[in-house]
Formats: structure tokens, sequence, C-alpha cells
């Protein structure tokens, strides 16, 4: 007998990245938001934090007709919230709620979680106050907005991102047991810090005490509310099957489902448009180097990259460096390259000496003084990227055939140098190189092949294994994505096997090029919403039927 599913008649989510463009759940969430939105429009609700204050935050229109009536019964319950839309594909209903007011009554709310669920906040640090507080008061958002808006009988899903969400999925849990709570850990926090802090964290992770770790690295709090989250929801996810081993050893949890992250490609521009955006971003980038570097790069150049969040270790960035300073040397590299690492770094300002030879329009045959960086960083002489390049002797030299250029910022369009927004900056690339050692899952090479980029990943990401699983083996340049096979311990094969990547690819031919282009893209199209929504829809069954069973127990 088929059981028809359950489905939601709203969804609430939080994430502190709704409405606030941090790092990968951003793309994650306002990704996904248009495929819920075609579903069940405007019953999906996302709550983020307003740390904008009286700024207008860039990612949100509010509206102040929508809930009105709510907001001022929000209000009188002390509960200040902006409504109206995230600007995002969908353009999704958004609350974004003040959580400083309850500061005053942190330690009343942590001595509460610690009674019901055993939560240790004595070892807080950091952020874990900020995340804490905007936790509870999403909770608060969540709560009232049942009660006055949605009322007894419906069907509620309230969904919380990372460990940053775990208080407010456990006081829904205890005080509004009627809505069904789903917590997705996209990587967690102690796994990141074994990782972060150089220790080996997948030949020991069955050794592993996650509690004894959370020690050790000074992660108690985090680690606490993370794994207990993780026990007390009606259903717990992450993004990956390399994340769902993570977390069954280290938070003494198995997941309940693999929620891989999908993608929307309604932003990638198409055809004559696609051609354009590609050569203004190439000639940009050439003309950045050239007047840095005082060289004279052309189109023939082959052009790669390296994004994402500056975990220099976690991203493969040291490993990134390593192979291009390889491949200056290797006999079979047949074009110039001209390598970037796209990671923003505590940045101080764009370059003026830069900018005046950019705008000067002059060819240049003398280098700038360091000639490796386009805006001045806050701390120069303590950046890892700059140290790997001084300890490598990387200074572009005019005889290299591998030119390495860091831009340490945010690619937002007006960052002074490039100026272009990073998807378009994405266009110009001929191979991305995403080396990852921690990865749970992997945006940055799923956006590259989406814009027909081919890419390197590694098996230590989620989106390398499943790469490896469409292949049914291990796939290969030619197939769109390279995915190298990386552990603790094998630093220097996969520098190596990043430098006959890059120099296989230099020997290509045109219709080669074209035919691993168009297999990136077709790879990308698998991973679309559309077709990862499914895994979604089966969470919300789990939670709602674990919400029922609950509720007849009363």
């Amino acid at each position: 007998m088929v059981i028809d599913k359950l489905f939601p008649d709203y969804i609430l989510e939080s994430s502190w990245e709704v409405c606030n463009k941090v790092g990968g759940i951003y793309t994650v969430l306002s990704t996904r938001a248009k495929t819920l939105q075609n579903i069940i429009n405007d019953h999906v609700i996302f709550i983020g934090p307003d740390c904008w204050g009286s700024v207008p935050c860039p990612y949100f229109k509010e509206d102040n007709c929508l809930f009105a009536d709510w907001r001022v019964v929000a209000s009188d319950e002390g509960i200040h919230v902006k409504i109206g839309r995230w600007d995002i594909p969908g353009m999704p209903i958004a609350v974004l709620v003040d959580f400083k007011p309850y500061y005053a009554i942190k330690n009343d709310i942590y001595t509460h979680l610690w009674e019901l669920y055993g939560v240790d906040s004595l070892h807080a640090y950091g952020d874990y106050d900020e995340a804490s507080m905007f936790s509870y008061a999403a909770a608060k958002v969540v709560e009232s907005f049942y009660h006055h808006v949605i009322g007894e009988g419906k069907k509620v899903i309230y969904h919380g991102n990372e460990w940053m969400t775990g208080l407010g999925l456990l006081y829904i849990n205890h005080h509004v047991p009627q809505i069904a709570t789903i917590f997705t850990t996209h990587a967690t926090s102690i796994g990141r810090s074994i990782a972060g802090n150089n220790k080996p964290l997948y030949d020991y992770l069955f050794a592993y005490n996650g509690d004894q770790m959370a020690g050790e690295l000074n992660m108690q709090s985090k680690h606490s509310i993370e794994k207990q989250t993780a026990m007390y929801v009606d259903c717990f996810t992450t993004v990956s099957d390399i994340t769902a081993h993570e977390c069954e050893e280290l938070l003494d949890k198995k997941v309940d489902f693999v929620l891989p992250n999908g993608f929307d490609n309604n932003f990638v521009p198409k055809g004559a448009e696609f051609t354009k955006k590609r050569k203004i971003a190439r000639k940009r980038l050439l003309e950045v180097a050239n007047a840095l570097i005082g060289c004279n790069l052309d189109d023939d150049t082959l052009i790669i990259s390296t994004s994402g969040r500056y975990e220099f270790r976690n991203k493969g960035v040291d490993v990134y460096i390593e192979a291009m300073n390889r491949l200056k040397r290797d006999k079979d590299l047949k074009k110039p390259v001209l390598a970037f690492i796209e990671v923003p770094g505590w940045v101080g300002e764009p370059r003026q000496d830069l900018i005046e030879r950019l705008n000067s329009g002059k060819q240049y045959d003398t280098p700038l003084e360091v000639p490796e960086i386009t805006h001045w960083l806050k701390n120069m002489s303590r950046d890892s990227v700059l140290g790997q390049l001084k300890h490598l002797d990387m200074h572009n030299a005019e005889e290299d055939k591998v030119k390495l250029v860091f831009l340490p910022c945010y690619l937002t369009g007006n960052d002074g140098i490039i100026n272009l927004k990073y998807y378009d900056v994405i266009l110009g690339n001929d191979l991305c190189i995403y080396p990852s050692y921690y990865e749970p899952w992997g945006y940055t090479p799923l956006e590259s092949i989406a814009f027909k980029v081919p890419c390197v990943t590694t098996d230590l990401a989620g989106f390398g294994l499943w790469a490896n699983k469409m292949k049914g083996g291990t796939s290969e340049i030619k197939d769109g994505v390279k995915v190298i096979h990386r552990t603790d311990y094998n630093y220097s094969e996969v520098a190596d096997q990043i430098k006959d990547t890059v120099a296989a690819y230099s020997n290509f031919t045109d219709a080669e090029i074209k035919a691993v282009r168009n297999n990136a893209e077709k790879l990308s199209k698998k991973a679309l919403w559309s077709s990862f929504i499914k895994y979604y829809e089966d969470a919300y069954d789990f939670a709602l039927r674990k919400a029922e069973q609950r509720l007849s127990k009363k």
C-alpha cells in the first residue's frame, strides 16, 4: 500500500545567512527558495538576523503591508521585526528579527537550556552569544507567527541551518511541540575545527571522541548545542555522505536524511550575452594582471582560479599555490597561465598605483611593488597566501610561465580593481580548481560547471563524491569535473595531479575544450533543485510524522 507523503502547509526556515551573504548557506537557501515558492507560494518564510540596524539591507526589500497586523502583535510581545521579501529569484517572504534585546536575559535563556536539554553554554566565547540570541529571537518569531497567523491544525515545519539555530529549534521543540523541527548541519563545528587546526580528520575519525576534542579545541559550547539539537529535533540532516559519517562519529547521532545542495541556473547568461560577458571578464582579468605584473598576457592565456572562504588549508588554497609553483617548471605546459586566488582576506584598500596604471591605458613592462596582490591588506606580514608565495619565492618574474594574482576581496562589482561581480568573473575562467581538504558539499565547483567552466575538486568534498557517483567511477577532466583522491597525508600527490591536469588541458584542441565545457554544463543540470527537492520532501514527511506521533501520545 502506497502512503501519500505529508507535506507542510507552512515552512519557516532560519539561518544567520538569510538576507546576509556570508558563505555557502546563503547560496543553498537563496537558490532553493524559488522551487519552494513554486510549490507553496508565500507559505515558505525565511527568518534572518536584523544586523543592519538603520542601514538598508542590500538583499532585502521591506514591505510594511505584509502581515501588518501581526507585526503590531509581535511588537507588543517584545519581538521587533522587519517584514519584506528576500531579493532573490522567487522573492520569498523574509522576516529580519532584532535579537539584541535578548542579551538582557541571556543567562536565563542558557540556564533554561541547560535544565531542559543539558546544553553547556558555560564555555561560550566569540560569536556564540550573538548566534544564540538570534536563534532565540527567531524561535520567538516562529512561536508568535504560529499562534497568531497560522493557527492550530496546520502542518508546519521549522527548519534551522547550522549550530547557530540550535537553541531556537530546542525552544520550539519544547514550547510549540505542534511544529515539526528539522536541523541541517552543513559542517560540524568540531569537524571543521579539527581540520582547521591541522589535525588529521579522516584516518582518525573512528577514534575521535567529539566531546573530548571539543574540550581540547575550546569548542565545548558550540559542539554541545549542535549535538543536543541533533539528538532532540524531529529530523536531523546534513548535505553529503561524507558529512553524514562525520556526524555519526563526532555527534554520536546518525543523520535521518542527506539533503544534497542543489542549484538554480536562472542567472547563468545564455547565448550572445554569455559570450559577451565572458569576453568582458577575460579582458578585465588580463588588463589587471598586465598592469600589476608589467607583462603582456593575451587572450591565448589559460585563466584559472580558486575561490571561497579564506580557510587556507580546509579549502586547499595551500595545495593550489604549491601546484602552481610546480606547474611553472612543467615541460608539458603549452600556454601561459594566469592563476587567481579569489578569497576575501583582511582587506584594506584597492591599490592606488594599480588603479593609476589601469586608468592610464598604457602598457607597462615593469612590475609594481608586491606584484602578487591587487588590494593592500591590513596584515600583509601575517597573511597565509603571501607567506607561502614568499616561502616559495613566487613573485611573478618575467620568465615565469605561471603568474599568480591574489584578489583578497569580495567580488561585489565595486571592489575598486576588478569591478565585476563574482558570477561575471567566473565566466572568464578556463578552469577552476577547488582542492578542498574539508568541504561538506562544495558550491564553488557546482557554480563553476554551471557557467561551463570545467573544474578540479577532491573526493573529500561532497560535490566531488556526487560527481563520481554520476560518472559511475572516477570523474575526469573530460567529463567536466576532475575528482582527485585526497587523504590526510597525500598533499604532494594532490599538487602533482592539479599540475598535470592543467598542463594536459593546455594541450587540448578547441574541439576538445568545447566538448569538456559542454559536459560540465550537462553535469550541472543534474544538480538543479528541481531534481534535488525530492530529498527535502522525504525529510518534511519524516518530521511531520514524528510530530504527529508526539502529539498523539499526549
